[in-house]
């Protein structure tokens, strides 16, 4: 199994990280006002996270939220 974008909406990883990297998106909600992605059933976000973290375009295992978890708001 290949895992390499969001199904609901085509888009691959690589491209995704490519748009990170020209707008320095850091974060799903940064990249999605960028592309349209991940608005459906959501199951690319820990992929995209992980991109996001280590440069990885190309899955071949399941990851879930619990995986790739989104950050939390720091407090002070």
């Amino acid at each position: 199994m290949t895992i390499d974008r969001c199904y609901c909406y085509d888009v691959l990883f690589a491209t995704l990280r490519d748009v990170s990297c020209t707008t320095e998106a850091q974060t799903v909600a940064e990249l999605q006002e960028e592309v349209c992605f991940g608005q459906n059933c959501g199951l690319c976000h820990p992929y995209v996270r992980r991109m996001l973290r280590t440069g990885q375009v190309t899955f071949h295992e399941v990851i879930e939220e619990a995986d790739e978890p989104a950050p939390t708001a720091h407090t002070s």
